[in-house]
């Protein structure tokens, strides 16, 4: 049985462009990127390995957190929702983990609203990346 864990759409635009506006996408609904791994500059340093441009950004909503950490504080271990950023010849995907999973996980109903309203911001993100670049071409 296949799991659909995360959301994502495709963008016209440069990787490294694509990687700034998804930096500054989260914001706008409260997220912060506190973390970011270079997944292509990591493997080709520790494994001699190459690899289109892939991210993984860290973002978290400081207020969402806090509500499902006082929940359950092993939810600490899923957190925060990781958006990839990978390069492609067309522009770039980007792809959001989907935060109904977290609290499938967990099997704790009361992280379902948390939840809900974690995947309707990082939805209203995708969106907001999309649109943008469509009022640009």
């Amino acid at each position: 049985m296949d799991v659909a864990y995360e959301h994502s759409v495709t963008v016209e635009l440069p990787y490294a462009e694509a990687v700034t506006r998804t930096r500054e996408a989260p914001a706008e609904q409260g997220f912060g990127v506190p973390s970011e791994i270079d997944v292509q500059a990591a493997l080709r340093e520790k494994r001699g390995v190459e690899m289109e441009s892939y991210v993984i950004l860290g973002a978290c909503n400081p207020d969402l957190a806090h509500r499902a950490l006082d929940i359950d504080r092993s939810i600490g271990v899923l957190l925060p929702c990781n958006v990839v950023v990978s390069g492609h010849d067309r522009g770039a995907k980007v792809q959001i983990f989907d935060p109904l999973i977290m609290a499938a996980v967990m099997g704790r109903e009361e992280l379902q609203s948390i939840a809900q309203d974690a995947a309707r911001r990082l939805q209203t993100v995708l969106d907001t990346l999309t649109t943008r670049t469509e009022e640009e071409t």
